[in-house]
């Protein structure tokens, strides 16, 4: 009898279980055997492979948040006051005192000021407090199986698994944002290959932990990206007549007309090289100049 009602409801089972959950789990598998392929093609060992990619599976919860994206963008005031904290201000001062030497001598050595280096550290991660917890070859995997940008997605995942073999980082500990961003300057696995730098000597390019190596990544790309050390990033000139843009930069209003106004340098559109969201370049320098106002 009990052999009997197990068999019946195993059978039950199976009517009912969706054979779409079955038939998505085949094509994921699938789809993962291309990506090893094609990774494999690509360099990535075959050891790299089967400890990043055999226990992978897709996230829900990273589906959820790609869809679930705000439509609607905040004021320019409301990120303002998001990002431009007096606690991220004053953390980053006392930041910037205690990693002085450091950022000074990988400053001097990319071009770049330590309060820029300070700056975009905390924009980012808050200080390398706020990195994310997705595991990120399984959050790129989703996105680039499920995802609406499935060529973006799939190739900065075999940048992840580059990365991987390159021995800086364990597959369980390479921990990020839903998206894919990495570590305390919030790399996507493609900004990693090209710009992140081993800043303390170890041969690794340790994003996650190593202050030395987040902040020399942080100047590199920021060279590469075109900053010029002798210029500001620009300033408010609300309210000034006849201002002009100077070569490279441009006269950003996030306010639309009537609202405040900045003169930009080719130094505001070096950090929109790292974004595009000209409220992040505007917060960025902002909390440029606030870290290293005296006082």
């Amino acid at each position: 009898m009990i052999a009997r009602r197990a068999a019946l409801l195993g059978l039950t089972a199976a009517v009912l279980s969706p054979p779409r959950a079955q038939a998505r789990d085949a094509a994921f598998d699938a789809w993962i055997q291309g990506v090893r392929a094609e990774a494999a093609g690509q360099g990535v060992p075959a050891a790299t492979l089967d400890a990043a990619l055999w226990r992978v599976e897709p996230v829900e919860r990273v589906l959820e948040l790609d869809r679930s994206q705000p439509e609607f963008k905040m004021t320019w005031q409301q990120y303002h006051d998001l990002v431009l904290t007096p606690d991220r201000i004053g953390r980053g001062r006392q930041l910037l005192a205690e990693n002085r030497a450091l950022l000074d001598r990988i400053g001097a050595a990319y071009g770049v000021p330590p309060e820029l280096i300070v700056a975009l550290w905390g924009v980012e991660s808050n200080y390398g407090t706020r990195m994310g917890d997705f595991n990120v070859i399984a959050a790129l995997a989703t996105l680039a199986f499920n995802g609406r940008r499935p060529r973006f997605f799939r190739a900065e995942l075999i940048a992840a698994l580059k990365i991987l073999a390159g021995g800086h980082i364990a597959p369980e500990r390479m921990l990020g944002s839903w998206a894919g961003a990495m570590g305390q300057c919030q790399f996507m696995p493609s900004s990693f290959l090209a710009s992140a730098v081993d800043g303390d000597g170890d041969g690794r390019r340790d994003i996650w932990n190593s202050r030395a190596d987040v902040f020399a990544s942080t100047a590199n790309y920021m060279r590469k990206a075109g900053w010029q050390n002798q210029q500001r990033w620009g300033d408010e000139v609300t309210g000034q007549a006849g201002v002009a843009a100077p070569a490279g930069g441009r006269i950003v209003t996030p306010e639309g007309a009537g609202g405040r106004v900045y003169r930009t340098t080719v130094n505001f559109r070096a950090i929109t090289r790292w974004n595009q969201s000209d409220f992040f370049a505007l917060s960025v320098g902002l909390l440029l100049d606030r870290i290293g106002a005296p006082g």
